[in-house]
């Protein structure tokens, strides 16, 4: 992959491991908590980590300071490679088929849903380290405008159109915020159940990025 500031692209051999890359400075809430971090800020440092690494590994290397959205643009397609979503392209006679009956030689990618989850992370751990909200990389125009096609190609060629996901998840937060309101006398606060069903259903439908796990389509 050609690097969008001219360099080559690190190696596909890059460890991804983020227990041995140095750690972000840790915030000040972080100190004053007590309790151990949630999944989400776990998978949120290793995020973070894993670009700092890719950072380190650019040839030539790259400071934060000069990464753009180019370069965020660029480490999204060097994730690819340890993707475990079949995407057809075209020509394979299983273009466009939800449930192709066999397997096919058409390359894996990551899943868009887990790429949008991962920008959404790193959005967030850049400015939580000290970085600017009108210099995020990760929120440029240029980056939207990739998932967006990253969305609608997937949803092309693998026949599964990304509005009719978003409406069975619609419906199934729907029918689990009608059975909520039907239950009483819980002491529960019913938008409290409804924001953690909610982000129960949301992380099904954006599983983390594919370097912990990843789901499988053939």
């Amino acid at each position: 992959m050609e690097s969008a500031s001219g360099g080559a692209s690190p190696s596909s051999t890059l460890p991804l491991d983020a227990t041995n890359m140095e750690a972000p400075p840790v915030s000040s809430a972080a100190v004053g908590s007590s309790q151990p971090p949630s999944r989400y800020e776990s998978q949120k440092r290793r995020d973070w980590n894993t670009f700092l690494q890719y950072l380190r590994s650019h040839k030539p290397p790259l400071t934060l300071a000069r990464c753009s959205g180019a370069h965020v643009i660029e480490f999204l397609k060097y994730l690819d490679q340890f993707g475990k979503t079949k995407v057809h392209v075209i020509g394979c006679p299983y273009f466009g088929h939800p449930k192709p009956p066999s397997s096919c030689a058409c390359p894996l990618r990551q899943a868009w849903g887990s790429l949008d989850a991962l920008i959404g992370r790193l959005r967030a751990a850049y400015e939580e380290n000290g970085g600017r909200p009108e210099s995020n990389p990760f929120g440029t125009r240029a980056v939207r405008i990739y998932l967006k096609e990253v969305r609608e190609g997937q949803a092309k060629a693998r026949g599964i159109p990304y509005d009719k996901k978003k409406r069975k998840r619609t419906a199934m937060v729907a029918a689990v915020r009608g059975s909520g309101a039907a239950v009483s006398g819980g002491g529960v606060n019913d938008d409290h159940k409804e924001t953690s069903t909610g982000a129960s259903v949301a992380s099904v439908s954006t599983a983390p990025l594919g370097l912990t796990t990843s789901t499988t389509t053939v």
